[in-house]
């Protein structure tokens, strides 16, 4: 499957209705990391939309992957590396206070001053390890 500009259009409109969605019927932010996050431990008041949250994007995930598995690629790095990584990520968001999804989707369309201070840092952060691991590699 080949990505083109109106499908790269829908899944962003996609992330925006979502986040629009849970920030009207809930009053919250749609930052995964604050999602997960706060499962652990879980706040039973909370614990409903929070589960349903990441089961629709597990199943998500699942969908495309049945209905056209060519857009699913396999990981180029090793298991270990990726579960390093993604703990290293885990980490920065709770340092960050939030991850691109809360910042760039939600922080960004609030006029947020530190959500626009934490998505330059994620963007250059990104770029300079593209270009690390460009060169490295």
């Amino acid at each position: 499957m080949t990505s083109t500009w109106w499908t790269a259009l829908a899944g962003g409109g996609l992330i925006g209705a979502a986040s629009s969605l849970l920030f009207l019927t809930h009053g919250r932010v749609a930052g995964i990391s604050g999602i997960i996050g706060s499962l652990l431990p879980p706040v039973a008041r909370d614990l409903d939309w929070r589960i349903a949250f990441i089961v629709g994007l597990v199943a998500a995930g699942v969908v495309l992957a049945i209905a056209a598995p060519s857009a699913v690629g396999a990981s180029v790095r090793s298991p270990v590396l990726v579960v390093v990584a993604g703990l290293l990520v885990g980490y920065g968001t709770r340092w960050g206070s939030g991850c691109t999804s809360g910042h760039g989707v939600c922080g960004l369309s609030r006029l947020s001053p530190r959500s626009l201070v934490a998505v330059v840092t994620f963007m250059l952060t990104g770029a300079i390890s593209a270009y690390v691991a460009g060169v490295v590699s």
